[in-house]
């Protein structure tokens, strides 16, 4: 049986936001669990019912363009700005001065922007398996096709005829029995070149993914799902009636993320916790190292045997670490 607590609206930032919330409303500061892509807060679930049973406050969206929250039309609308100022808006709704922001994938590179540009909201953050990164030296989409070539996915998102979101979309059970499964083999090796600072992903990394659902047949796939059957239908449930391309959005604005946020100071003061997964391809521990030059107070914590769905592979010991982290920090 799955738990999760009732699903609420917040008015925030011009949208309507879906998010749910549990533990005691008097705990300060609270939690709020920023998914990735393709997830939803569902995806938190696990940490949603520990943290909250452990005396936590814990919120989770939806964020924009997810699940039962709204998916505005212009791509644009999915910048930084627009992302964090959702986070803002949400506690503003919630009166809550302060929250700690715990961030996975994509909703990793959300938190850290946090305490960057709305600082005195921000109490502490989490990044698990994304890196902190100061700002590119080039165009993201520039060097990511540089390195990697047209097929790597993040450049593949950028098509503005949206074929990949007309692949996942017209295959979402295939998307997520690709993609929601334990890595195989041995941890990936340390690149030979270092992930480039604000983008990631390592020179051994070319994931053309849109292909790889195109293409994919689950009979012939040895390695084993991370989600149950009733856990995999929420996820396939909800991206059939929204489709992909409000997330994929997020990634069509690398750009003009990168092209804002010149001038932006991207030292961080906040205490903060990096977990990292020994078996992330995409985002390899390796990917965290040199954090400490731009993250003052800043802890890592490594989960073995984890590939990239880190808080649904290791549950227990995510949720474990946030505790155990969060108590010591701040009360």
């Amino acid at each position: 049986m799955i738990e999760m607590p009732p699903l609420k609206f917040a008015k925030t930032n011009g949208i309507r936001m879906g998010y749910y919330e549990a533990g005691p409303v008097t705990d300060k500061p609270p939690v709020v669990l920023c998914h990735g892509w393709p997830e939803i807060a569902f995806s938190w679930r696990h940490q949603i019912k520990a943290l909250s049973e452990a005396g936590i406050r814990v919120i989770a969206p939806d964020q924009r363009g997810y699940g039962a929250t709204d998916r505005p039309e212009p791509v644009e609308a999915y910048d930084m700005e627009h992302l964090t100022g959702d986070l803002v808006g949400l506690l503003d709704h919630l009166e809550i001065e302060k929250a700690i922001f715990v961030g996975h994938d994509w909703g990793g590179f959300v938190v850290w922007q946090m305490p960057l540009r709305h600082p005195t909201r921000v109490a502490g953050v989490v990044g698990v398996n994304t890196p902190h990164w100061d700002r590119a030296p080039m165009d993201p989409i520039a060097l990511f096709r540089q390195r990697f070539g047209d097929k790597m996915y993040i450049v593949q998102f950028q098509d503005p005829g949206r074929g990949p979101d007309k692949i996942f979309s017209s295959r979402v059970e295939q998307t997520f029995d690709l993609l929601m499964r334990e890595p195989t083999g041995a941890p990936p090796n340390k690149p030979t070149e270092p992930p480039v600072a604000g983008v990631g992903a390592s020179a051994k990394t070319n994931l053309a993914i849109p292909d790889m659902v195109a293409a994919y047949d689950a009979r012939f796939d040895p390695r084993k799902p991370i989600l149950s059957a009733e856990e995999r239908k929420v996820f396939v449930d909800t991206f059939t009636k929204t489709g992909f391309t409000g997330g994929i959005n997020w990634y069509r604005n690398f750009t003009r993320n990168w092209e804002r946020s010149k001038g932006l100071d991207h030292h961080i003061t906040v205490p903060s916790l990096m977990i990292m997964a020994e078996n992330d391809a995409v985002l390899p521990p390796s990917a965290a190292e040199g954090m400490e030059k731009l993250v003052a107070d800043l802890e890592k914590h490594l989960v073995k045997d984890s590939g990239h769905w880190t808080q649904q592979e290791k549950p227990e010991e995510v949720s474990a670490i946030l505790i155990e982290w969060r108590r010591r920090r701040f009360g």
